[in-house]
């Protein structure tokens, strides 16, 4: 039986199991064996499944997606840019501000996996590990994207979207990446987009060169990073520019601020004061205005 059938009948099982079993009072969630619902679906569901279910007919955003129960919606906020486009940097300033959730990407997660570096190993030999990584970024991605938001609000650097839109992209038109294997990664993306509801209010593009990108990475010296050539940021730039800004190559899931970021540290922590307001004004999960700057 395919994957995707597999998790959506767990998930229709899930549901089952909630309508049908009896409430221990009339406010209460269904009861299983003296454990509420929740517990039993942790107990006998996937880790990554935890919390998901197919969501009423009602919901016309969501209609027919997975996506988690008893979880009030909170704004969610993307970072995107270019390697060194300074996300890092946004993601620190916006920290220090109150009731905000930042989830860096889980670079660590991608350069250890059981004593596995399988980004350094992308790097050196594409064709072969660009499917080993970008499969589990798709997985990690997927999971921060998921996951219960502790805090009246989250930031997010990158996002699911931007891991295939730019990098598996780039990889297949590229010619490092089999067709195969961008077909196994294209099919996993668009079942999980179509089939599961990500939280999505606002992206913020760092509009960067790919020069100053390049000048950065020299910097910053990251070990994985040293083979990286200004083609590569070149490559990723067009990607990034044909989806946010030409709008010619991929669906945008959300409103999109444009910032500069060119700039050096004292500009560009006075850019994201000056677009704090517009980044946090949301309310119920809806992006007031799409602010472009």
């Amino acid at each position: 039986m395919p994957f995707a059938k597999i998790i959506r009948r767990l998930v229709d099982n899930c549901n089952r199991l909630t309508r049908k079993l009896p409430l221990n009072g009339s406010s209460r969630l269904p009861v299983y064996g003296g454990r509420d619902i929740c517990a039993f679906t942790r107990a006998h569901l996937p880790t990554s499944l935890v919390g998901l279910r197919r969501h009423s007919t009602t919901d016309r955003r969501c209609s027919g997606k997975i996506l988690r129960t008893c979880v009030e919606r909170k704004p969610v906020v993307c970072i995107e840019g270019n390697i060194a486009s300074g996300k890092t940097t946004c993601l620190e300033y916006f920290s220090k501000a109150c009731n905000i959730e930042v989830l860096p990407e889980p670079v660590d997660k991608w350069r250890n996996v059981r004593g596995q570096n399988p980004l350094a190993l992308m790097y050196q030999d594409p064709a072969r590990w660009g499917i080993t990584l970008q499969t589990y970024v798709q997985l990690t991605m997927l999971n921060h994207h998921i996951s219960p938001v502790i805090a009246p609000f989250r930031m997010m650097e990158r996002s699911i979207y931007s891991a295939k839109y730019m990098f598996v992209e780039n990889l297949f038109r590229s010619g490092e990446m089999p067709e195969v294997d961008y077909t196994v990664l294209s099919e996993w993306f668009d079942w999980i987009v179509e089939s599961i509801d990500i939280p999505l209010d606002l992206i913020v593009y760092l509009q960067t060169s790919p020069h100053t990108c390049f000048e950065r990475l020299k910097r910053r010296c990251r070990e994985e990073e040293k083979m990286i050539p200004i083609e590569y940021l070149e490559a990723i730039h067009e990607l990034y520019e044909d989806w946010l800004i030409r709008k010619v190559s991929y669906k945008i899931p959300a409103p999109v601020l444009i910032i500069p970021a060119d700039h050096d540290l004292k500009k560009m922590l006075k850019q994201y004061e000056e677009n704090k307001d517009k980044i946090l004004t949301t309310s119920n999960g809806q992006v007031k205005e799409h602010y472009v700057q």
